[in-house]
């Protein structure tokens, strides 16, 4: 099937799969492990996507926790139910919330938050249904492309 995955990586990759698990409602899809049952690979689905989750494993795929907090990405969730109580759920599970739920001049309302490892997450759901001309309005921005 073609379409487009991340993959991020964890010290504790074990404990990064529970925590997904508690604070976003992910699905642990697939998991390989060796024979001491140290993990191999992960997927957990969320909707019709999956996020890949693994161990550190060289110089160049590291957790934020190993690099000072630093990110290169940010994993973004799109979701169909209530945005605010899904930032309390993560906020339980110990989400550090960087940005509150908040809705945004393209129609979404979303929150960031960091996961016990450092990874940023940008959270979103739709709640209006914005024109482009309208989003150019309250943004400022020219837009080009506009879905």
């Amino acid at each position: 099937m073609a379409g487009f995955r991340s993959a991020l990586f964890y010290q504790d990759p074990k404990a990064a799969l529970k925590w997904l698990e508690e604070a976003f409602g992910f699905e642990l899809s697939m998991l390989l492990e060796d024979a001491e049952g140290n993990l191999a690979h992960s997927q957990m689905s969320f909707g019709d996507d999956y996020v890949m989750i693994g161990q550190e494993w060289s110089a160049d795929h590291k957790s934020p926790k190993s690099v000072g907090g630093k990110n290169t990405q940010t994993v973004s969730i799109q979701l169909d139910g209530d945005i605010d109580a899904h930032c309390e759920r993560a906020r339980r599970a110990g989400a550090e919330i960087v940005a509150e739920p908040e809705t945004q001049f393209y129609g979404d309302r979303t929150y960031r938050c960091r996961d016990p490892e450092g990874h940023i997450w940008t959270v979103s759901q739709t709640v209006k249904t914005v024109s482009r001309e309208e989003a150019e309005a309250a943004s400022g921005l020219k837009i080009t492309g506009w879905i």
